[in-house]
């Protein structure tokens, strides 16, 4: 049988309706170690409408690492390995928590390429989310295929963050975390869990971090240095977190707004990011 041609996925849609409850954002903060302030009427912190729009498919219909299987709305690549690679946001206006809202998604590019570990497809969906008749934001994440590694391949010698931090903050992960962040957006993506997998299959040092996590709290550290709220936040995965070492929230002034870094504990940069 031919492969799908996956640019017949180009310009698929898909649409959400959810209410964003006040439940989630507690659960939210007590995950964060923070008390679980947030009460319907308040503004829900940037990036945590992951925590809604949530899709849940039978565990019939899942694939090996339990992400839902491919040829819905995402494009069916043949790839095993399914990366979170980064992402960029446009903030319009706040998310009341206690409202309806609206999600609506696009793929918006497939590319195909060869690199250094082999075979990739990058994938980017756009997304906005609605409330009140009003695009509260806009969003566009890059998600990356590859195949499994090669065990006996060298390692690629990460990037190291930078110095000059003129702010950081300390962040030790644990298993319980990982579960809660998880259970919290409804990812069953086994690297985050289950030790074995990650390791035996797709390669990883112990458990991983989720990348949507470390830009959430980027994106709420910077928010909290700026002192107001965001309009833009752009992100990049460059380096896992596959340990439970502690690692630093970092970032510095650039121009109006801020760049931003986190740290791992060997001095390699995990992801970079810029906001505004």
């Amino acid at each position: 049988m031919a492969a799908p041609d996956l640019q017949t996925w180009m310009g698929r849609t898909d649409w959400f309706e959810d209410v964003l409850r006040a439940a989630p954002a507690q659960f939210m903060q007590a995950t964060l170690d923070a008390q679980p302030t947030l009460r319907i009427g308040d503004t829900l912190p940037p990036l945590w409408h992951w925590l809604y729009f949530l899709d849940a498919k039978p565990l019939s219909e899942l694939g090996r690492d339990a992400h839902p299987r491919r040829g819905g709305f995402l494009p069916p690549v043949a790839l095993p390995r399914r990366m979170w690679a980064g992402g960029r946001f446009e903030f319009h206006t706040p998310l009341s928590l206690g409202k309806a809202v609206e999600k609506r998604s696009v793929i918006k590019a497939i590319s195909e390429k060869n690199g250094r570990s082999g075979p990739l497809c990058f994938v980017t969906v756009g997304h906005e989310v609605w409330q009140d008749g009003t695009c509260a934001l806009s969003e566009e994440q890059d998600l990356v295929f590859r195949d499994d590694p090669d065990p006996n391949a060298p390692q690629p010698a990460p990037e190291m963050a930078p110095d000059g931090a003129e702010f950081s903050q300390t962040l030790t992960p644990s298993e319980v975390m990982l579960f809660r962040y998880s259970a919290l957006t409804f990812n069953g993506h086994r690297i985050h869990y289950d030790v074995d997998y990650a390791r035996q299959v797709e390669g990883y040092r112990g458990l991983v971090f989720h990348g949507p996590l470390i830009a959430t709290l980027l994106s709420g550290l910077a928010e909290a240095r700026l002192g107001r709220a965001l309009t833009r936040f752009d992100y990049r995965a460059l380096t896992p977190l596959d340990s439970l070492e502690p690692f630093e929230l970092q970032g510095r002034t650039d121009g109006e707004g801020l760049s931003l870094w986190a740290r791992r504990a060997d001095g390699a940069m995990a992801m970079r990011a810029t906001a505004e």
